[in-house]
């Protein structure tokens, strides 16, 4: 039997009609945005809330008939009949609370920065790394969120060395946070005159984008440099110094960003060094946190295999869950959400069982 806090219940569902009364009111724009901000937030959890209650009244209405000599036989039938689905009812909305009702990840509405470099195996690498691109492009579009490509490297061969780009929509960083870590590819290179199977791997790494209140970057820790950008030719190319180079003092990470516009550039490399700085801070907090890490799909880590895409065998293999789809043509179109789900579920059950414990 799932127990769940009445009080916590029952001061939810008075926020929310609160907040749905004051809206209602017509407040001015910037309380509007706050209002309906934590209106979103609590919607569904409200909504269920007031779902169980009704089950609940629902399921003592029928105890009651049958405890009632005076029902008649024809009434206490339906009432038998009743009630084992309203009683199935209210488990699946208590699961559903529960879960609602689990800690936050504060990152998790936020939009992503996504960056996936080839790691070994030259330009089929390289190839990959193009090909997870436009896996995670189709899942984008799929579920109406922008792609924007900040930097990109191209492969000798195709594909690319290195691409970063910006996702944003609602609920991007707790879809596709779990994506981080090593993905291996088998298959037959198109290169590869006898047929052999190779392995390669590329590496992706999804950021939570940070705003400039989530992470201070004091102006004289950060060295700024431009540089001559360098490029397929053309008379624009070496022209001007269009290229920036961010590097931040204290921890090293350093930024480059190449494209025409230094001031698009300077933008641009300052968005990815603040997603990088807030992910070391999650990071560090993680650590710190030594339960909480352990709770986590995998260790955080990226230098983690995670996923084998086997083309010979049409399968794709998520380590983390054990998890093997013959599907593998479908998820390289973008068909994600079998993976996702499974992932985003085998972490709520450890959170659970660490709430219970």
């Amino acid at each position: 039997m799932i127990s769940l806090p009445r009080d916590r219940m029952n001061q939810l569902v008075k926020r929310f009609d609160m907040l749905e009364a004051r809206m209602a009111a017509g407040p001015d724009a910037d309380a509007y945005v706050k209002l309906a901000s934590e209106y979103s937030e609590l919607q569904d959890i409200a909504t269920r809330v007031r779902e169980l209650f009704k089950a609940e009244a629902e399921f003592s209405d029928l105890e009651a008939m049958l405890a009632d000599k005076g029902t008649d036989a024809e009434m206490r039938a339906l009432a038998e009949a009743d009630l084992p689905g309203v009683e199935e009812r209210i488990d699946d909305l208590k699961r559903d609370i529960q879960i609602l009702l689990l800690p936050k990840d504060a990152a998790d509405n936020k939009n992503a920065i996504l960056e996936i470099r080839a790691g070994t195996g030259g330009d089929e690498a390289a190839l990959f790394a193009g090909d997870l691109f436009r896996m995670y492009e189709r899942y984008v579009a799929d579920h109406g969120w922008r792609m924007e490509v900040v930097s990109a490297s191209e492969g000798d061969a195709g594909g690319y060395k290195e691409i970063i780009a910006s996702v944003s929509g609602k609920g991007v960083f707790a879809r596709l946070k779990f994506e981080s870590g090593v993905h291996r590819v088998q298959r037959v290179p198109a290169t590869e005159a006898s047929g052999r199977i190779h392995t390669s791997a590329a590496t992706v790494a999804v950021l939570p984008e940070a705003e400039e209140v989530d992470i201070e970057i004091r102006a004289e820790d950060i060295r700024i440099d431009t540089m001559r950008a360098s490029g397929s030719g053309g008379q624009h190319v070496n022209t001007t110094d269009s290229a920036v180079r961010i590097t931040h003092l204290p921890t090293g990470i350093m930024v480059v960003q190449a494209e025409k516009s230094q001031h698009q550039n300077r933008a641009r490399a300052m968005q990815i060094l603040r997603a990088r700085l807030f992910d070391m801070e999650r990071s560090r907090a993680d650590e710190e946190r030594s339960e909480s890490r352990k709770l986590q799909v995998g260790s955080g880590d990226r230098s983690e295999r995670i996923r084998t895409y086997n083309f010979p065998q049409g399968r794709v293999t998520d380590h983390r869950i054990n998890l093997t789809l013959y599907k593998l043509d479908r998820v390289m179109m973008g068909e994600l959400d079998e993976l996702i789900d499974a992932l985003i579920t085998d972490h709520q059950s450890k959170l659970l069982a660490a709430e219970s414990a």
